[in-house]
């Protein structure tokens, strides 16, 4: 069964949104691993609009499962991460304009400079995740490059418009489970997931993990974080 990794970005947004202390990511981290989470990510964007070099340094004291840093791969945060030493960090496109990550690393567009972070970040023991579309070449690429693992872009299953449209997607999403399992690569997928689709996606057998943040946020307002985490995991189980 896939497990859960909660995403607490948004958590940091609410505290951004006043310029104030609370509510506290770190604290959020511990309710989520309480809650049964099997990892917590945050992404340290390079525009800081939400999680804090504060907030990672501090997590990475506390954090008990994993802790996994979603970074863009520039010099910046390549440092940051070779410092911190998180569990893993997940390489992701980032735009500064953009609301959330809009699509999947092109890693064969840019095959040169992700493998020049990813060899930084391995020498340092770090394992290291490339978010890509569910598109045999990125895989292929995500191999070649040394990943250890790949997170499976699920927006535009999430995002499909129609029935048929969603069944193009999924079976794309199984398609590179399966292949990223073949190329021994571990398997996580993430985006858009919510209450309501994540349960065909749990119940692809390659894939180890789920990266979940927005929907669980969104429904801890109403019912409380420990409750949406344990639903959304119960959700996985069925």
């Amino acid at each position: 069964m896939a497990e859960l990794m909660v995403n607490i970005d948004h958590i940091a947004t609410l505290r951004e949104a006043r310029g104030i202390h609370y509510p506290d990511p770190v604290y959020a981290a511990g309710v989520a691993e309480m809650a049964g989470a099997s990892g917590i990510i945050v992404h340290l964007r390079e525009d800081r609009r939400h999680i804090k070099d504060r907030d990672v340094r501090i997590l990475r004291d506390v954090v008990k499962t994993k802790l996994n840093l979603e970074m863009a791969a520039t010099p910046e945060m390549v440092k940051i991460a070779c410092d911190l030493k998180p569990d893993m960090i997940t390489l992701v496109p980032e735009k500064r304009k953009e609301l959330t990550t809009e699509g999947g690393l092109d890693v064969v567009k840019f095959s040169d400079k992700l493998k020049k972070a990813i060899e930084e970040v391995r020498k340092k023991g770090i394992k290291v995740s490339l978010f890509v579309d569910p598109v045999e070449a990125q895989i292929k690429m995500a191999h070649k490059l040394g990943a250890h693992m790949i997170e499976i872009h699920t927006g535009a299953y999430s995002n499909a418009a129609s029935e048929k449209v969603r069944e193009r997607e999924f079976a794309k999403v199984i398609n590179a489970a399966r292949l990223g399992k073949e190329l021994d690569l571990g398997v996580n997928a993430g985006h858009g997931l919510h209450y309501h689709n994540v349960k065909e996606i749990a119940a692809i057998k390659e894939i180890d993990e789920l990266s979940i943040g927005h929907s669980i946020i969104a429904r801890a307002v109403f019912a409380g974080l420990d409750r949406a985490i344990r639903d959304m995991i119960e959700l996985m189980k069925q």
